[in-house]
């Protein structure tokens, strides 16, 4: 700090530390120092850059803010009383262009009223002089420490939305991409949203997928499963209890729409559900209100609901086991997760994928006709079966660079026999037949529906031609011969 001392009695005091800094390893801060006393700022900043810091000084308001706005800095510390533009002015002003940048205020009027009133414009935090000027360097380790920690969290944030964006819900079949197109919408508004699908088929993926690309992302996304806990288990889970509240309610519990609060709640397997929990759930989507078990307090709650299904919920509605005031409720976007065995095409690059994930860095293959058989298997487990099969296969292949085919389907005697072979399980001569006309058909657009031409490239005769056009229902009328 190039700047002579021209007051006798600072209101800054540095303190007699020897030779020696006792500050740790910090990471070095740009700091602007807006001050018009000299002597402060000379102490303040000797003592900042012998913490590490890089210090800029700022004798009056207006430079001061003219350097906040357009420089790089990492805080702004500030006295309250300065020329042209004092302290909580330049703070408001700073605060109008760059909300996020921490400005500390130094205040020497003995009363809590201007602190009061600059916290409450923003500011990070204040010094009251006289002051040490370590503790100045400690707001600046404790500024440093948040900056960080934010950092971390937001890297971590980028990691999760990485993990689960849209892209890495794998599939390029029809129906998987009909299923993105449901996600990218959901995640966009507030909804509810109803997942239907199969065991296995990724419903907690999406649910996932959702909340981290929505706008409740910085909120927690609170998991419950209902087919994990009885009924009066379930309501605690849920509503949370007093102390007392039953017998083993020995302490108060917050209850996981309390803990949702702001983000997402998802509740698996909502078909699993008691009555008496559907009713309690269905006020709360209702009125945003609850209450613990055993409470009398009403507590709002700021939730986003996502729940999942395995079985269709609407046929329980019709069987009297489903609220249908529920079920309207929680179906407003409803997105149904295709089974693996109606995904075509969809399997190679899943296990493309998963290999990736499980093969710390080595090279697998799989011999085709392994694949085949691999795609004609229904996967009864779905995606969750394959993922297994994968590790299973990579964790058994040895010092094999192949997965093998014993080790990816496992077939015991408590295999289904309809799970072997996903193929046309029709009656053959359903199968003949359509394949014949199928055939016939082609055979007469290429003969540009010539009877007799097509007859014979066929080898039967036109009037077995008539006949089997007949039976399939197709104008068997004679084109002119040319």
């Amino acid at each position: 700090m190039a700047i002579q001392a021209g007051l006798e009695a600072p209101a800054a005091v540095k303190l007699p530390s020897g030779n020696v800094k006792h500050y740790g390893a910090v990471t070095p801060m740009k700091v602007l120092l807006a001050e018009d006393e000299k002597s402060i700022a000379l102490t303040l900043g000797d003592e900042l850059e012998a913490a590490g810091h890089e210090v800029t000084h700022k004798p009056e308001g207006l430079s001061a803010l003219d350097a906040a706005l357009n420089g790089d800095f990492d805080v702004v510390i500030s006295d309250i009383r300065m020329p042209n533009l004092d302290g909580e002015q330049l703070l408001a002003r700073i605060k109008e262009v760059k909300p996020e940048l921490p400005v500390v205020l130094m205040t020497g009027f003995g009363t809590m009223e201007s602190v009061i009133k600059a916290m409450r414009l923003g500011a990070y935090d204040y010094l009251q002089k006289p002051f040490d000027t370590r503790e100045a360097v400690l707001i600046l380790e404790r500024l440093n420490r948040e900056i960080e920690l934010k950092r971390r969290c937001a890297q971590l944030q980028e990691q999760l939305a990485d993990k689960y964006r849209f892209e890495n819900i794998i599939g390029s079949s029809p129906k998987m991409q009909s299923v993105y197109q449901l996600i990218r919408a959901a995640a966009g508004n507030d909804f509810p949203v109803l997942i239907t699908g199969e065991t296995g088929t990724g419903k907690e993926l999406v649910a996932q997928a959702i909340h981290v690309n929505s706008n409740r992302r910085k909120g927690d996304l609170v998991k419950v499963s209902c087919h994990n806990f009885p009924e009066t288990l379930l309501e605690a889970e849920l509503f949370g209890h007093e102390k007392g509240a039953f017998t083993d309610a020995k302490d108060q519990k917050i209850g996981r729409f309390e803990r949702a609060h702001r983000g997402t709640i998802f509740i698996d397997d909502i078909d699993d559900m008691p009555a008496g929990a559907q009713a309690k759930i269905l006020n709360v989507l209702a009125e945003r209100k609850l209450e613990r078990l055993g409470g009398t307090k009403t507590i709002q709650v700021d939730i986003r609901v996502i729940t999942a299904t395995k079985v269709d919920l609407q046929k329980l509605v019709r069987e009297g086991k489903f609220r249908d005031d529920l079920f309207y409720r929680l179906n407003v976007v409803p997105i149904d997760l295709p089974p693996l065995r109606d995904r075509e095409g969809d399997l190679p690059f899943l296990i493309k994928e998963f290999i990736k994930k499980y093969a710390g860095g080595r090279q697998y293959s799989i011999a085709p006709a392994t694949m085949a058989e691999l795609e004609h298997y229904t996967w009864p487990g779905n995606v969750r079966e394959l993922e297994g099969a994968v590790q299973r296969a990579i964790a058994l292949s040895g010092e094999s660079g192949e997965l093998k085919r014993e080790h990816l389907v496992r077939v015991t005697a408590n295999t289904p026999k309809e799970a072997l072979v996903r193929s046309d399980r029709r009656p053959l001569k359903d199968v003949l037949f359509e394949a014949e006309k199928a055939h016939i058909l082609a055979v007469l657009k290429i003969c540009n529906n010539k009877k007799g031409e097509a007859a014979e490239l066929l080898g039967i005769s036109r009037k077995n031609l008539w006949e089997k056009l007949k039976s399939y229902g197709v104008d068997a009328g004679e084109e002119a011969e040319r």
